[in-house]
C-alpha cells in the first residue's frame, strides 16, 4: 500500500530505499533497528524488462523488509520532477506483488553527494556503485525524519 506520508510507516524492522532509475536502481538496506544501512547490488533493467517490481518484492522478501522508501526527485525549487509519475507507477506495480506500506521521500542531489561520500574512486566504480550509495542517503534521510516524527 502506498502511504501519503511517513505516519503510517512500521516504526521497527528492516527496510528498503531505493534510489529508481529506468536502467539501475540503486538499493539500500537497514538493519532491524535502523541503526545502520547497508548497500546493496544495484537492480539493473534492460529495455523491455517489466520484471522491476517482481523483483523489488521478491528483494523485500529476500530481506525480511517491513516497508520500502523511494526517493522522489524534486527540482531545486520543490516542485516534482518529470519521472515523478513514472516513480508511482512502479510503485503502484510492487503493490500488486507484496504487501508493504511504501513511502516517498523528496530527494534532491543524493547522487551529487553520494559520489562526494565515495571519495577518489575509478570511473568504473562509480557506475557501478553510486546508485546505491544515493539510496543509501534516502534511506538514512527517511530513517532521520521518522525518528524527528516520534519525538
Amino acid at each position: 500500500m502506498i502511504l501519503p506520508d511517513f505516519k503510517g510507516f512500521p516504526r521497527t524492522g528492516r527496510i528498503i530505499g531505493l534510489d529508481w532509475g529506468a536502467r539501475r536502481t540503486g538499493v539500500a538496506v537497514s538493519d532491524a533497528s535502523r541503526e545502520f544501512v547497508f548497500v546493496r547490488p544495484v537492480i539493473v533493467t534492460p529495455r523491455g524488462d517489466n520484471s522491476w517490481a517482481r523483483r523489488v518484492a521478491e528483494l523485500a522478501g529476500a530481506e525480511n523488509a517491513k516497508g520500502i522508501i523511494i526517493g522522489m526527485p524534486v527540482h531545486s525549487d520543490g516542485s516534482p520532477s518529470e519521472i515523478c509519475d513514472e516513480i508511482r507507477a512502479h510503485a503502484a506495480q510492487v503493490c500488486t506483488y507484496i504487501d508493504l506500506p511504501i513511502a516517498f521521500i523528496e530527494e534532491n542531489l543524493t547522487s551529487v553527494a553520494a559520489q562526494e561520500s565515495m571519495g577518489k574512486v575509478r570511473r568504473t566504480d562509480i557506475k557501478q556503485r553510486l546508485d546505491s550509495e544515493a539510496a543509501r542517503i534516502i534511506l538514512e534521510n527517511a530513517i532521520a525524519l521518522m525518528r524527528r516524527s516520534d519525538v
